[in-house]
């Protein structure tokens, strides 16, 4: 149960960092969730929207953050 204490709390420190990266990057220029290859749709009873090209973005770097971590954690 030790370790799964100690994992609980780093998942909510990144929580917590991701939080704050977004939040700060919604303050800046930077078009995340806009970019060219979002899919938005706009109608006259609703609306959709499918962040595709953030959505890849996003997974390049957690998966770029991920390896590096994976490599630290492993020495």
């Amino acid at each position: 149960m030790d370790g799964i204490g100690k994992y609980m709390m780093v998942a909510g420190a990144l929580l917590i960092i991701g939080g704050a990266v977004i939040m700060l990057l919604s303050r800046t220029n930077i078009p995340i969730g806009r970019l060219p290859g979002d899919i938005r749709i706009e109608g006259e009873n609703g609306s959709f929207y499918f962040p595709i090209t953030s959505s890849i973005l996003a997974s390049v770097v957690f998966s770029i953050l991920l390896n590096l971590i994976g490599k630290f954690l492993n020495k």
